[in-house]
């Protein structure tokens, strides 16, 4: 019975054993396709696009419903381009010069041209509006303010507090730009205004440019824009200003000048100066010829101490007389382009002709490089004059290596518009001038000498609003025609053609 028992109990151990060899593989295949299944439908992350579907529909469901309820708001309007409504000038004045000064003002204010701002005198000066002259402003005592300066005036503290005293009057709400500048100072309005447009007024800028001599950088500060030549300030920079100058001029007594302590207090605000080579204090004496023929590539924006200076025309009756030229024909018809230097080449004759539109026209025996006739030539002396020339505050050169290189000049005579095949143009016209005096050497040239044979300088020259919109450049001149080399005996005039250089075309001269 046992033995029958024990075999039962093999069999039937056998028989599950067989089961479960049977069964394992199969319960291992079934867990691992189940592992499987549930991991290749079940995503590593969940699914963020039919929510995201769906909350766009709803948002845009939303947005419709509101559009279909609300007005629909307009889009933000750009700020109007600056104009000269937007510019308010303070002019500092003294009731001593005043009848002699206010001709210059006369030349550049616009009565009717929108242009806004006030002359601040020291005591009350007699005045018509009939006279083109901005309305006239008595500046307030300074007589408590500290000045130890013991080679200056008080008169600095007084014109120093100009563009404050100007925005707290209230009166330009929608002021942009607050310019400031002296009684002698001459403005270009349109030249001005094409420099501040470059700039955002909606933040603090100083804009104006040091000083031509050396030596007066060093004593003031090259980062400080000179008074005289002019410096304009945004509305931002003279709100600030209107709030802290008073306590700041106080904290400086021992300075010389207003620019001095303006240029003090805008660093204590941290605003540098932005420099612009338009700005002429004309820290010079003599003859501004050399410095304006050779005018940097830049619009023509100011011109201080003319009263210091010769005329700018030499055949003018008065100073103001001479800058009223310039202004009722060049700047009238092309102000972008006045005293803008072109260089250009006689191959034939063997001249280099230099023209400062609407001012001056040069021309020289012998080819000289475009890089020296871009110098000023020293027709005029340091403000140091003891210094000479080496105390300028840019490069200078001899006006002549030798008399019979000196330039034969040709100043502005008339301007006026024409029409031709391709539009308006202009039409400005030059005249010989010799100094009394004036010998010229016999010279054994080859060269023909132009004071000979030109009497006259024919520019013509299409206008240019557009020229300071695009990268600095000089423009090209051509000469059209000139006299024969031996004369004819009555025709002696050269013509000119000036305008946008071709993009072939460059002030090539041949030196070997």
């Amino acid at each position: 019975m046992k033995a029958a028992a024990g075999g039962k109990e093999s069999t039937a151990a056998s028989l599950l054993r067989c089961v479960l060899f049977l069964l394992l593989p199969l319960t291992v295949i079934y867990v691992v396709y189940a592992i499987h299944v549930i991991l290749s439908s079940t995503p590593s992350c969940p699914p963020a696009a039919p929510v995201v579907t769906a909350t766009a529909s709803a948002v845009s469901h939303i947005t419709s419903s509101v559009n279909r309820t609300l007005p629909s708001s307009p889009p933000p309007v750009a700020p109007a381009a600056t104009t000269l409504q937007h510019i308010v000038f303070g002019i500092a004045a003294s009731a001593r010069l005043w009848e002699k000064r206010k001709e210059y003002i006369k030349i550049w204010w616009r009565t009717g041209g929108g242009m806004r701002g006030f002359v601040w005198v020291d005591r009350p000066v007699p005045s018509s509006a009939s006279e083109g002259l901005p309305p006239i402003k008595v500046s307030s005592d300074t007589s408590t303010f500290p000045y130890t300066h013991r080679r200056g005036h008080r008169s600095a503290i007084r014109i120093s507090r100009i563009v404050s005293e100007t925005f707290r009057l209230g009166a330009f709400p929608d002021a942009r730009w607050f310019v400031m500048g002296d009684d002698d100072t001459v403005f270009l309005p349109d030249n001005l205004l094409t420099v501040l447009r470059k700039l955002d007024h909606t933040h603090p800028y100083y804009v104006g440019a040091p000083s031509e001599s050396h030596l007066q950088n060093l004593r003031f500060s090259y980062g400080m824009a000179f008074g005289g030549g002019g410096f304009a300030v945004s509305a931002p920079l003279a709100a600030r200003l209107a709030r802290t100058l008073d306590a700041c001029v106080r904290r400086y007594p021992s300075l010389y000048g207003s620019d001095d302590r303006v240029h003090a207090c805008v660093a204590e605000l941290g605003v540098p100066l932005t420099r612009h080579a338009g700005f002429h204090q004309c820290d010079v004496y003599g003859d501004l010829l050399g410095l304006l023929a050779a005018h940097p590539v830049a619009p023509l924006v100011t011109l201080h101490h003319l009263d210091v200076v010769r005329p700018l025309f030499p055949t003018a009756r008065t100073r103001p007389h001479a800058v009223r030229r310039l202004f009722e024909g060049p700047v009238a018809m092309d102000s972008a382009a006045t005293m803008q230097q072109s260089i250009c080449y006689d191959v034939e004759r063997g001249w280099t002709v230099s023209v400062a539109w609407g001012f001056v026209v040069t021309a020289a025996r012998g080819l000289v490089p475009a890089r020296e006739m871009e110098t000023p030539a020293r027709t005029f002396l340091n403000w140091y004059r003891r210094e000479g020339y080496r105390a300028h505050a840019f490069n200078t050169r001899p006006v002549a290596r030798t008399p019979c290189e000196a330039p034969r000049l040709y100043y502005l005579a008339s301007a006026r518009r024409a029409v031709a095949r391709g539009g308006e143009t202009t039409v400005t016209t030059y005249r010989r001038w010799r100094r009394r005096g004036d010998v010229r050497p016999r010279c054994r040239w080859k060269i023909p000498d132009p004071d000979a044979l030109v009497d006259t300088v024919i520019v013509i020259k299409k206008p240019d609003p557009s020229l300071w919109d695009r990268s600095p450049m000089r423009n090209c001149c051509r000469v059209l025609s000139s006299p024969p080399k031996g004369g004819d005996g009555g025709n002696k005039t050269m013509t000119i053609d000036v305008g946008v250089c071709e993009d072939w075309e460059f002030s090539q001269v041949n030196l070997t």
